[in-house]
């Protein structure tokens, strides 16, 4: 497949051209022997290095999981870190096979730039932080604010939706790099920082006195955050959409990194599917049948991958809330294997 430059790419989408990906995304990636996964620059809980330079995250997770299911190894992936702007052209351009980078789906993103979003990996709303020190309780009263964010966002639309519909004028100060944001408000260049409340939480994590700032109340939008592959392959489409049922459905039904070995002998019809005892559901992916077992055994279900990233034992905290499973009042929900 022609690779062209994210220059290239982005004059071309810039003239109204989509681009799409060829019928083969799945033999490529094979031929080269890993997958290329888009993810942030730096997002604590989602994408980002540790101290041995190991990534890690939710996002990250997603990527090792397609591996496995691919490889039936979930370390055959390498990871190229994007900002916001250049993102979506290095997914359209083929420098990497999927974008996993807490990247909003929205309509305009589905439909005009030759990209589909291959399901919600967290579900996620944007909102504001502020230093403790202005004493402000609640969005409302921002109004005059300096606000510091990311270029090429719906974050950006968002405020600027936000402070209009209240009649509030504000100043944006925005930066192409998510550290360079963090390290703008840490510096007091701008009064308030806003981006997705999973965001804020692991960039909070990131300021010289963490303590000294708090999140407001307002949830200012809907950000449902997920995958993203190229148009014209669905079977690279499918395989990756259905990585992450697979992990779903595998929460729902008890079915766990731990556990897995167990698992593997159970009479459950519906179990016995998703791990490719039964039935030939792998072929129709151009997957082996143990697709779903390799992405279960190596990276686990969608719960366990959740817990160990951002969850309420983590750094960032976050409750499940949304995004916990339907039967437990959430809106992870995934079609059966069958």
């Amino acid at each position: 497949m022609k690779v062209l430059s994210r220059v290239a790419l982005g004059a071309l989408v810039a003239a109204g051209f989509a681009t799409s990906a060829s019928a083969a995304t799945l033999d490529d990636i094979k031929k080269k022997g890993h997958v290329q996964c888009g993810v942030s620059q730096g997002l604590p809980g989602f994408s980002n290095t540790d101290d041995s330079g190991k990534w890690t995250g939710i996002d990250v997770d997603l990527c090792r999981a397609v591996a496995a299911a691919v490889f039936g190894d979930a370390t055959k992936v390498k990871f190229t870190p994007l900002s916001a702007k250049e993102r979506f052209t290095a997914l359209q351009s083929g420098e990497v096979d999927i974008l996993s980078r807490n990247t909003t789906w929205t309509m305009g993103r589905d439909t005009a730039l030759g990209l589909n979003f291959a399901g919600v990996n967290y579900y996620d709303g944007q909102g504001f932080m502020v230093p403790k020190k202005l004493n402000v309780k609640s969005a409302l009263e921002l109004g005059g604010a300096s606000v510091c964010t990311n270029t090429g966002t719906t974050t950006e639309l968002n405020v600027a939706d936000y402070f209009r519909s209240n009649n509030m004028k504000y100043e944006v100060v925005a930066f192409e790099k998510a550290d360079e944001v963090v390290a703008a408000y840490d510096a007091g260049r701008c009064d308030v920082y806003t981006t997705d409340r999973s965001g804020l939480a692991a960039q909070r994590l990131k300021l010289s006195k963490a303590d000294d700032h708090v999140v407001l109340p307002e949830i200012i939008s809907k950000e449902p955050l997920g995958p993203v592959v190229r148009q014209g392959d669905d079977q690279w489409f499918n395989i990756v959409k259905w990585t992450h049922f697979a992990m779903v459905n595998a929460e729902e039904m008890g079915v766990s990194k731990a556990n897995h070995a167990e698992m593997m002998k159970s009479a459950n019809p519906g179990i016995k599917r998703l791990l490719g005892t039964e039935g030939d559901f792998g072929s129709k992916l151009g997957l082996g049948n143990d697709w779903a077992s390799s992405v279960i055994s190596q990276v686990g279900n969608y719960g366990e991958v959740y817990e160990a990233n951002v969850g309420p034992n983590t750094p960032l905290k976050l409750a499940r809330g949304s995004n916990a499973l339907w039967t437990k009042g959430g809106l992870q929900y995934a079609p059966p294997v069958r």
